[in-house]
């Protein structure tokens, strides 16, 4: 399950690996990529989220799943965990836990939403990386053209821009001003299922303290450091393939 303003490509080159001997299922939440604009905006909010991803294993009678979620899909597993006892097998939180730092939410906070568009698919990468170059330091221009094409879409006008709905910012930015909720609780309903943490190193949303506790107070948890990288991996590093193989395999 992917980020915020992210979509079912950033899982392209996962989902083929594990589709060899595995089912997979990467939807792309409403507002985003192929899926319906919400005619409210204010359901664009985790917890609708979860209820759609949950309508949706339902219309497949899939009863158990292993959750990969990124960021905010990583929010939508632990809600599903403690919304639906014994439906997570086991799960991979890509750079993030129950305590989310509030310098990346203010980063995120400070882009999404402002409905850019580019001439060309150049003009878009290095949109990209003004953006997002303290997070991918090692990034090249093909890296950034990658990114962009997971992020963004060709419109009928023909320029490019972000494949989602702008208004999925209206609820995140009407958080600005509150207390942040205590996710402890539905991190904690994660108990019983292997679980895996993948953090980028130079992460400004999850951090080592975080990571500890999150370890402390689960007890089969797993946590592998991606070198390099910030918010979020993305899940094509060979650590963060081979650490999800290696959940997998523990699963029946």
């Amino acid at each position: 399950m992917h980020g915020l303003t992210r979509n079912s490509r950033d899982f392209e080159e996962l989902a083929d690996h594990l589709a060899r001997d595995r089912r997979v299922i990467v939807p792309e939440m409403r507002g985003r990529g192929l899926s319906d604009y919400a005619k409210d905006s204010a359901t664009y909010t985790p917890l609708v989220y979860v209820a759609d991803v949950q309508a949706l294993l339902a219309e497949l009678e899939l009863g158990r799943v292993i959750a990969i979620g990124t960021s905010m899909g990583g929010l939508m597993t632990m809600f599903m965990a403690a919304m639906a006892p014994g439906q997570i097998a086991g799960a991979v939180l890509n750079d993030i836990g129950p305590q989310v730092e509030t310098a990346g939410i203010e980063r995120i906070s400070g882009y999404v939403g402002q409905g850019r568009s580019f001439p060309t698919w150049m003009h878009a990468a290095r949109a990209l990386q003004e953006i997002q170059s303290d997070a991918f330091p090692n990034f090249t221009i093909d890296n950034w053209l990658e990114m962009a094409k997971r992020t963004m879409v060709l419109g009928q006008n023909g320029r490019i821009s972000f494949d989602y709905d702008m208004a999925i910012a209206e609820p995140f930015k009407d958080t600005d001003n509150a207390a942040p909720p205590d996710l402890w609780p539905a991190f904690d309903a994660l108990k019983g299922a292997p679980l895996l943490l993948l953090r980028g190193e130079l992460s400004d949303l999850l951090t080592e303290e975080t990571v500890a506790e999150m370890a402390r107070r689960h007890g089969d948890m797993k946590s592998v450091t991606v070198a390099g990288v910030g918010h979020a991996p993305t899940l094509d590093e060979p650590e963060s393939v081979a650490a999800i193989d290696e959940l997998l395999a523990r699963i029946a």
